[in-house]
Parts: structure tokens; sequence; C-alpha cells
């Protein structure tokens, strides 16, 4: 059974946390961030510590309780510090580059793929191999890292394509002549 539930969220110096009935909203010095969470669920803040409590424990209560404290920890440390992830092209040409607002990847294709950074998310290409994407809100990145790497998966047989930073590809052996067949 998951305790996280049950853990307390202390609320850094600078950070503002409202609850309106089942709606947090959590503002800092990078921004603002609102999540809707379960009306079995009951949120208190006392003495800057924030604790989530559930009205029983029936299987959807429980279920409710950790992933809305997960939330609304991640909505935090998304206005204190920010969220990051790193994605990197490798094959021959490969390369990306930031155009304003856009992401210019040249992926293989007979066009570049232009992608327009979403509301609130911002990427950097320190080199042509590398994207990092910076936000507050980690779903966000997260969804927008998969839709870029879904452009080009990495294939097991020589790695080519966009990885996440750290990313181990299980590698295949290519295909073995058969002499005499």
């Amino acid at each position: 059974m998951s305790r996280i539930g049950f853990k307390t969220i202390s609320i850094p110096a600078g950070v503002e946390v409202k609850v309106d009935g089942n709606l947090v909203s959590v503002k800092g010095p990078k921004g603002e961030l609102q999540e809707k969470i379960s009306d079995l669920l009951e949120v208190e803040i006392k003495d800057g510590v924030l604790e989530v409590k559930r009205s029983s424990d029936n299987a959807e209560d429980r279920s409710q309780h950790g992933l809305a404290r997960t939330l609304i920890n991640n909505m935090v440390i998304g206005v204190t510090e920010g969220y990051q992830k790193k994605l990197q092209l490798v094959g021959v040409g490969y390369k990306a580059e930031k155009k304003g607002k856009t992401l210019v990847m040249n992926l293989g294709y007979s066009h570049p793929v232009e992608l327009t950074d979403p509301e609130g998310i911002e990427t950097e290409c320190p080199d042509a191999n590398t994207i990092i994407v910076k936000g507050i809100d980690k779903a966000l990145i997260g969804n927008y890292t998969a839709n870029i790497r879904a452009w080009r998966k990495p294939e097991p047989y020589k790695g080519k394509g966009i990885k996440y930073e750290g990313e181990h590809i299980r590698r295949k052996e290519g295909k073995t002549g058969v002499a005499g067949a």
C-alpha cells in the first residue's frame, strides 16, 4: 500500500497556495498553476504545511489520495524551480535549431519539421543535436517532449532517432548471411 498521500508538503517562502473547494491554485516566482482535485479529498493548510486528507478508506479514495498529493507537490516544485527535459538527436544529418518560438528539426524527411512552442513551454537548442524543453508544468513538458520524440523514435539497429538524455536503447544484432542456402 502506498503512503505517498499521507506525506505533507512544505510550502516554501514566496509561494502562495489557495484552495477553493476542489480547485487548488499555486502561485510562485515562476508563474501560476491550477489543478482540480477529486471531490472525495480535502486539502488543509496549516503553518506553511499542506496536507491532503481523504474522507474514507475505500478503493477510489485511496487511489485519488496519492495522485492529488503528487500533483500539488509537482505544482509547488514547478512554480519555484521549474522543470526541464533534454532530448538528443542521434543520426547523420539530424539537427535542430530555434527560430523565434519555432523549433525546426531536420530528421531525414524531405522537409524540415517545424513545431511551435505551446503556451508556458520554452525550448532551447544549445547545439545542433540537443533540445532542452523547459517550463513550470511537468505534465505539459512530458507531453511536448513525447510529441517531439514521436517524429523519430530511436530504432534498435543503429540507435538513430530522438532519445531522452540518459535513455538506454536496447540494440539488436543485424541480419547475418546464411552461406550455401
